[in-house]
């Protein structure tokens, strides 16, 4: 992306997101990051993470606080409103000061296309970066009600979200998907065009692609070690794999593997409450959010990455780390994980915690296969999943939208 000749300053674009701070969110940062290299100014507004202050050198960062968060729908309407009100002000500020070319919004929540619209009328190109399916997450989170009253309201929401979702998917000028699945979902909900759409993957950089030496005392004296990594919320299903592991321990009496769930969120206390209730506490720890180097170490010691999601429209950001670091994967058999990780994992009915069970079971006392499905995922990582190879696609739909700006060539 060049600047246009005489146009008296870089292009800029501001990018919205809501669900995490720019700290945790390694899509946007990697976003950032390609556009940084294009000569590309970037203004992010997002909420504050007091545990963690890093950001993209270069990026201009716009906080607001984290609004309070309950498992209620009044809570889940708050939680919109105030976060809605906060991007709103800091949005005409950066309107004013000094002012975009590019406006890109995330789900979920879609709620900035409320924005996105005003901006559309004074000019600016919008982008809609969409990741995961409000409607679905909203499921996944607060579950169905029993209660008359509250089966209405939760069908009052979901109503809201799906037509939230088509007017973000309809509304913008592009539209980023991360997966083919995706695609089908912004065709069909939206109907949104195909020229319209840009698939572009979320793999980690290529300089990931590694195994460092094992720390052997992450096993915590056990033989093997299995992870799961990641943000651990309703939808993200850990109490599956808990109860897979409740089976092997019990039932398959397997009891020479440590169990590590590395990462924090709303459902991080049951699922230590359930680890309590199966009495698999030996063998399982939750040691809460870690640093990159701590994870890194995980991955390096572990023999197995574990994906119990069960979601079919989801790429699983994890299954790439877990690809990139050479660990073969089990996991149940979700229509993007499959895409994703194909013969570097192996697949368990959806829901079927005595088989994915079976399938740990199996593959712990298999080393030369376990070696043999890590060098494939590499493989597969280096040579088409990497960011190194989606940086281009999302720079060059910036640098389009830009153009029409008439803020580069």
């Amino acid at each position: 992306m060049t600047p246009r000749p005489g146009a008296g300053r870089r292009p800029r674009v501001l990018v919205l997101i809501e669900n995490v701070p720019l700290a945790r969110d390694h899509r946007l940062r990697k976003q950032a990051a390609a556009l940084l290299a294009g000569q590309v100014e970037v203004t992010v507004i997002c909420r504050r993470d007091p545990r963690n202050k890093s950001c993209v050198p270069g990026v201009r960062v716009l906080q607001y606080p984290s609004p309070p968060e309950g498992a209620s729908l009044a809570a889940f309407a708050v939680e919109y409103a105030y976060s809605l009100t906060m991007a709103a002000i800091l949005t005409l500020w950066a309107l004013i000061r000094p002012g975009f070319d590019v406006l890109q919004v995330a789900s979920t929540p879609d709620i900035y296309v409320l924005l996105a619209a005003p901006c559309r009328w004074l000019g600016r190109p919008v982008v809609f970066d969409f990741r995961d399916p409000s409607p679905e997450t909203f499921e996944a989170r607060r579950g169905r009600k029993d209660g008359a009253d509250d089966r209405a309201a939760y069908r009052a929401v979901r109503r809201a979200l799906l037509l939230l979702e088509r007017y973000s998917l309809r509304a913008a000028d592009r539209v980023l998907v991360v997966n083919e699945s995706l695609r089908r979902m912004a065709r069909q909900r939206g109907g949104v065009d195909d020229e319209r759409i840009v698939v572009v993957g979320n793999g980690p950089l290529s300089s990931r692609i590694a195994r460092r030496p094992a720390s052997p005392v992450l096993r915590r004296g056990r033989r093997h070690l299995c992870c799961w990594v990641g943000l651990i919320g309703p939808q993200d299903r850990v109490d599956l794999a808990l109860r897979a592991v409740g089976h092997l321990v019990h039932v398959r009496k397997r009891t020479d593997c440590a169990f590590a769930f590395v990462g924090a969120g709303e459902a991080l206390a049951a699922a230590c409450q359930l680890a309590r209730e199966l009495d698999i506490g030996d063998w399982v720890s939750f040691p809460g959010w870690a640093q990159e180097d701590l994870v890194f170490d995980y991955l390096s010691t572990a023999d197995l990455g574990l994906e119990p999601g069960t979601e079919d429209y989801v790429s699983p950001v994890k299954v790439m780390e877990y690809l990139a670091a050479g660990l073969p994967v089990v996991a149940f058999d979700a229509e993007e994980t499959v895409r994703l990780a194909a013969d570097a994992a192996v697949y368990a009915p959806k829901d079927d915690v005595a088989e994915m069970a079976r399938l740990i079971d199996e593959l712990l006392g298999e080393q030369a296969r376990r070696d043999q499905m890590g060098q494939v995922g590499q493989a597969r990582v280096r040579e088409f999943i990497a960011w190194d190879h989606q940086a281009g696609r999302y720079a060059a739909a910036i640098g389009e939208l830009l153009r029409l700006a008439g803020r580069c060539e």
